[in-house]
């Protein structure tokens, strides 16, 4: 019999063949509750364990304090019996987990799962956190009250899955329930730069991550609150665009309506890019966008509308999109200009012709895109409007003679993931988190954001699966940064249900 890997992420799942048909349930309602009243019981202990994690810096370029955090992560998992590997990498050690499946021995092997979570963070500023420093967790309520949250960085993103994981091992283990997976867990120091070293540590390390499939502990859960399991994320890859005015900043007063201004250039090339409604204009942008399937439909279909809340939250007049839902436009790929830099402004505002006009791009994906073609894209649409297109900085002779030069450059890219909803396996993660919750998951065919799939997908030929836990409204990358208790609760349920997930027979 075949073994393949199961990855279960957060974020999206990705199945290269049917796989294996479940046999049995996850957790039982009778053991949901007793869970529930465990996790009540030692709410505190695992509230102190999270906080002694938060307090960690975290900063993904912040070698010396990421080599905390591995070390931090091997002592907690094996205070619980875990084999722990440190493997390691230039951007710091990717931190393997190991726990062997439990019970009697049966014909069809045990389910192996590998479980995917990050622990590093994003840049802070101090300044601009109201609620506490990042390092210093703080939490605001009671703590009883599921309403209540923790403020620190990487609450949500991406320690409180990992420490859930942890807790849901601890219930499982106080109640003798067993883990009826082999669970393998993999912890990644440089997820919020992009893993670049990740395609290195699975190539090296196959045989050590060899799963069934992987779960993707990361992202939020729908907007809702209700539990989710997301079959796919976007791809990504960055752009920047560079225009070029005068050699150096000249006086407004005395050059201007002569000397050609960058910023407005740039300004005409990004307006030519987008309709009034967000709609793409690049030729070919939309070309390799693959249908959705009949299924995907239906679970779209399904998915309770938040778009009017959103819009009240964010002060919203009219979104993009003409009409389609926040759910539909996520299926399609996008192109967000993300920042914008030429001269000074506010106080440091000057009466110049600025030298240059740059434009920072993100271009989400959607299966089938490769990253590189889309950017070829942006530079086939720039020439069509009279730019010179280079990737390096363009010498004088260049400027001298090209009218409208545009540099454009671009990020390393990450294809999207996606993996089947009707396959015996995605039907069995759905019903473990429906078991974990007690109700009801949002099925997404796809994230909006971006994550590591794809490269579990091409190295170890995994179907993937998210199943987040943290609330939507967490401040993902950004000052105060939180997690609702409840959310951490209701994680530990659902991880555990996952690990009594059941075991399979190959499919017919």
């Amino acid at each position: 019999m075949r073994r393949f890997a199961l990855v279960v992420v957060s974020c999206l799942a990705i199945s290269l063949y049917p796989g294996p048909s479940p046999r049995a349930a996850a957790l039982e309602p009778d053991q949901r509750q007793e869970l529930t009243q465990w996790v009540a019981t030692h709410g505190d202990d695992i509230l102190e364990e999270l906080t002694a994690f938060l307090r960690l810096p975290n900063v993904s370029a912040d070698r010396e304090n990421i080599a905390a955090n591995a070390r931090a992560l091997q002592a907690m998992w094996e205070r619980r019996g875990a084999q722990v590997r440190l493997l390691p990498g230039d951007g710091g050690p990717y931190v393997f987990v190991h726990l062997p499946a439990q019970g009697p021995a049966t014909a069809a092997p045990p389910l192996t799962v590998l479980f995917y979570a990050h622990y590093d963070g994003q840049p802070v500023d101090p300044a601009r956190w109201r609620v506490t420093p990042p390092f210093q967790p703080k939490l605001v309520g009671a703590p009883d009250d599921p309403e209540s949250r923790i403020y620190a960085r990487s609450a949500s993103d991406d320690k409180s899955p990992i420490i859930a994981m942890a807790a849901a091992v601890d219930a499982l283990a106080a109640l003798g329930l067993t883990r009826n997976v082999d669970a393998k867990f993999i912890f990644d120091p440089e997820e919020e730069v992009g893993s670049p070293h990740l395609e290195a540590t699975l190539a090296g390390h196959a045989g050590l991550l060899a799963a069934d499939l992987l779960i993707f502990a990361d992202g939020p859960v729908y907007p809702t609150g209700a539990p989710t399991v997301v079959f796919g994320t976007r791809g990504i890859i960055t752009v920047e665009i560079t225009v070029y005015g005068p050699a150096e900043p000249v006086h407004s007063g005395h050059y201007g309506n002569w000397a050609p201004n960058p910023a407005e250039k740039l300004a005409r090339l990004l307006s030519s890019m987008k309709d009034a409604q967000g709609h793409v204009l690049v030729d070919g942008f939309y070309d390799q966008v693959r249908p959705l399937s009949a299924g995907e439909k239906r679970a779209l279909a399904r998915v309770p509308p938040v778009e009017d809340e959103l819009r009240r939250r964010l002060l919203i007049a009219r979104p993009d999109g003409g009409g389609r839902s926040l759910q539909e436009l996520i299926n399609l790929p996008s192109l967000n200009v993300r920042g914008l830099n030429s001269g000074w402004v506010g106080a440091e505002a000057r009466t110049i012709v600025p030298a240059t006009a740059t434009a920072a791009i993100d271009l989400r994906l959607v299966r089938d895109i490769v990253p590189e073609d889309q950017v070829d894209l942006i530079r086939a649409h720039a020439r069509r409007l009279g730019f010179f297109v280079v990737m390096d900085e363009p010498d004088a002779a260049t400027r001298r003679r090209h009218p409208l030069v545009a540099r454009i450059t671009q990020g390393a890219g990450t294809r999207a993931a996606r993996t089947p909803m009707d396959t015996p396996l995605s039907q069995a993660i759905i019903k473990a988190v429906r078991r974990g919750s007690g109700v009801e998951p949002v099925l997404l065919p796809t994230l909006g954001g971006t994550g590591p799939l794809s490269r579990f997908e091409d190295l170890l030929g995994l179907p993937t699966y998210g199943v987040p836990m943290v609330n939507s409204d967490n401040n993902q990358h950004a000052p105060d940064e939180n997690l609702r208790l409840g959310n951490l609760w209701d994680g530990i349920l659902l991880y555990a249900s996952l690990l009594r997930f059941p075991a399979v027979t190959p499919a017919p």
